[in-house]
C-alpha cells in the first residue's frame, strides 16, 4: 500500500508559501491531516486549474526527499515529474 507520510504539516506550509510567493491564487482543501486525501487548486496566469497533491512514498526519491508534490493540469493535458514546493509553484507560474 502506498503511503503519503511526507506531507507534513511544515511541508504543507513550505507550498502555501511558495504558491504565494510565486503570486498565484490557491486553496486546499483541508486534509492535511490525511494527506492520501489532500489536494490543493491553483489558477494560473492563463486561467487554467492545477490540482497539486502529494506523491506516494513511491514516487519519492530518497536523494531528493523534499521533492514530495505533483502538480497536473487537464487543460494541457500534463503531469509534472515530483518536485519541491518552490519547483512545482515556479512551474505553474511559469507554464505556457
Amino acid at each position: 500500500m502506498a503511503t503519503f507520510s511526507h506531507a507534513t504539516p511544515e511541508r504543507c506550509a513550505q507550498l502555501g508559501r511558495a504558491l504565494t510567493a510565486a503570486s498565484l491564487t490557491w486553496s486546499d482543501n483541508g486534509q492535511q491531516g490525511a494527506p492520501q486525501f489532500l489536494t490543493y487548486t491553483v489558477a494560473d496566469s492563463h486561467g487554467r486549474t492545477w490540482r497539486i497533491s502529494p506523491a506516494t512514498s513511491f514516487q519519492i526519491s530518497p536523494s531528493a526527499p523534499g521533492q514530495i508534490w505533483q502538480a497536473s493540469c487537464p487543460g494541457l493535458m500534463t503531469t509534472t515529474p515530483v518536485l519541491s514546493a518552490r519547483q512545482v509553484a515556479e512551474h505553474i507560474r511559469d507554464a505556457a
